[in-house]
């Protein structure tokens, strides 16, 4: 506007008009006015340093950055002042020369002394008084919207007033909060076989029990509607500034290591709270501040790059793990600017983890993770797991990330107990969905020809002749695991994501299972593998207005390609032995608010027939 302005004042005075003398008057107010501006800005100047001045006095603004702030300044001003000029001057040969007018005014009389000095006319621009008003007011407020501007901006910056009002560690303080509200339908198809309810048969000590209490089965008859919610609330502290520590309560009415949910329906009861997760967290830094690995301790969120197929997003792992990564073109301008999409299900594509958020990398992620200690034994519970990948911007901001994993599960699998003996109830797990070959730790055996039972640990008052009283995992877990993706941004700011991901269980060994258990499973073939296939389009993340992504995916996992006590807990309701598509997608509503919409249809792989349609709508609000 300024500019505009100055070329419409230069055009003006590039008309020649002739001075007379009575005319000096009006270039002594010219002069007088343009000193009164200059006046008002050299105010405007030292009003303004006299507030960082201030700022210094109060300890609100370090003197050092105060000056540093003053000469920037100074600096900048003197650039654009030289800008400008040049600006001005090459529009200035744009600009046609103007006629000269000679004057109009009579020459004077012989003798009579000239009032005007000087031969020839005399060429004044004439500047209009209406754009002079127009000029002032302008720079008036374009130097106080900039001045006012860069105050904000390094105050807000540099915490001006903050560190003398609150406490130190509150800077070093994050607070997180996320909530989901769920509803879900759940539609079973016509003749579906009943299911076994292992994990209740066990908690209730046999068939007979969990039978009188409608235990023994899991619905697969039913349809059914169900509402739930989901409340986690964390906070995150940097202890050093390599050290975290990190600390989140949730919702967890159940003893489900792969869900938060809070089902509704419990009115005469509260709701528990419990510690999802307490972890310690260290990044070493090389001399540019990028992390080079990263050492985990506690109760954590997954650190693998994978997908739900084989952990679920609400797992946390427990015990350490560490990730070293190996950076290459790591000051390459698409790797500076590159922003990482939200975590699994806090905004972005649901049901993916993408592990180590480092672009151009070469990573590998190693851990050790306690499942259960088993009270006088030595044959604790353990996950082992490793893995190693690269995680590369192939184009601009098109990502390409690709791993191999390998997860030993150790002292997972059954033993079977002598007659009355209990050495062996260890081996039952804690935690179990569907879907993993399952075989009887006890078993009745029947009576002897006097009554006496054979096993008291399991007889006809817990379960008929022949069925187990409790039931562990038939199968070892040696997982290879490889998943890939490629994020493909040429469509900005749409992407298309394709990933695919490939699982092989090594541990099932169907002699020993033989040996072990002979006669207890009527299918003892080897089913252990898994595979998806999946395409996202849309936003990396819905947590902006109108922001979407959408989904479809097909899955195939046989019963004992991974542990069903750690795979998705929604597809197929959860577990393993299952295939069939799922399609969905995520819309914000409001920033930090949107809503996920999922339709999966599934059937068993093996054994009887159970097909299951699920509809989930969940609102989903963070901060």
């Amino acid at each position: 506007m300024i500019s505009r302005m100055i070329i419409a004042v230069l055009l003006a005075s590039m008309i020649p008009v002739p001075v007379m003398a009575d005319e000096k008057s009006e270039l002594l107010k010219l002069k007088e006015k343009i000193a009164n501006e200059r006046e008002e800005l050299l105010e405007l100047k030292n009003t303004t340093t006299n507030l960082i001045e201030l700022f210094v006095e109060q300890g609100l603004l370090d003197k050092e950055k105060a000056k540093v702030l003053v000469n920037a300044a100074k600096k900048k001003a003197a650039q654009e002042a030289k800008d400008q000029i040049a600006k001005e001057r090459a529009e200035e040969k744009q600009v046609a020369e103007p006629k000269v007018v000679k004057s109009t005014v009579p020459d004077k009389p012989a003798g009579e002394k000239e009032k005007v000095k000087g031969k020839g006319p005399v060429f004044v621009g004439y500047v209009p008084e209406f754009v002079k008003d127009e000029i002032r007011q302008q720079v008036r407020a374009d130097l106080k919207d900039e001045v006012v501007q860069e105050v904000k901006a390094n105050a807000k910056k540099e915490a001006w007033g903050v560190p003398a009002a609150l406490p130190e560690w509150l800077n070093r303080t994050r607070l997180t909060f996320d909530m989901r509200l769920r509803g879900s339908n759940d539609f079973f198809g016509n003749g579906n076989a009943p299911f076994l309810d292992y994990l209740a048969i066990n908690r209730d000590g046999g068939h007979i029990p969990a039978f009188q209490r409608n235990e023994e089965f899991q619905n697969t008859e039913f349809d059914r509607l169900r509402f739930s919610q989901r409340f986690r609330a964390g906070i995150e502290m940097d202890i050093t500034d390599s050290l975290k520590a990190g600390v989140r309560l949730a919702t967890s009415n159940m003893r489900n290591p792969v869900s938060n949910d809070q089902s509704l329906g419990v009115t005469g009861q509260s709701y528990e709270l419990a510690i999802d997760r307490g972890f310690l967290q260290y990044d070493y830094r090389d001399e540019k501040g990028r992390d080079r690995f990263s050492v985990y301790g506690g109760r954590f969120r997954n650190p693998f790059f994978s997908t739900d197929v084989v952990y679920d997003s609400d797992l946390s792992f427990e015990g350490f793990a560490a990730t070293f990564r190996q950076r290459f073109n790591e000051d390459a301008p698409n790797v500076k600017n590159y922003k990482p999409p939200a975590l699994v299900d806090l905004g972005g594509r649901f049901g993916i983890n993408m592990g180590p958020q480092t672009p151009n990398t070469m990573f590998a992620t190693v851990g050790v993770f306690p499942i259960q200690e088993v009270n006088l034994s030595e044959r604790d519970k353990w996950l082992f797991g490793g893995q190693a990948g690269v995680d590369w911007l192939v184009h601009d901001q098109s990502r390409f990330k690709a791993a191999v994993s390998f997860y030993h599960f150790h002292n997972t699998r059954a033993r079977a107990n002598a007659p009355n003996s209990f050495a062996n109830d260890w081996t039952a797990p804690q935690f179990v969905q569907w879907g993993n070959t399952m075989v009887p730790i006890n078993v009745n055996e029947g009576n002897e020809l006097d009554g006496t039972p054979i096993n008291s640990r399991c007889n006809s008052t817990q379960s008929f002749v022949g069925q187990g009283c409790l039931y562990g995992l038939a199968s070892d877990f040696n997982i290879f695991n490889f998943t890939a993706l490629y994020d493909y941004a040429g469509f900005a700011p749409i992407n298309v994501m394709f990933t695919f991901d490939f699982t092989k269980n090594f541990g099932y060994n169907a002699n020993r299972i033989q040996r072990e258990f002979a006669g207890r499973l009527l299918d003892n073939r080897d089913k252990t593998t898994a595979y998806q296939f999946r395409m996202d389009v849309g936003d990396r993340d819905a947590l902006k207005f109108k922001n979407w992504n959408a989904f479809i995916a097909y899955r195939y996992i046989e019963r004992d390609a991974v542990l069903d006590a750690f795979t998705d807990s929604v597809f197929h309701l959860g577990g393993t032995n299952a295939q069939g598509w799922w399609i969905g997608g995520n819309y914000g509503i409001a920033n930090n608010t949107w809503v996920n919409l999922r339709w999966m249809s599934a059937s068993a792989i093996h054994g009887p027939t159970l097909n299951v349609d699920s509809l989930l709508l969940d609102l989903n609000v963070r901060f």
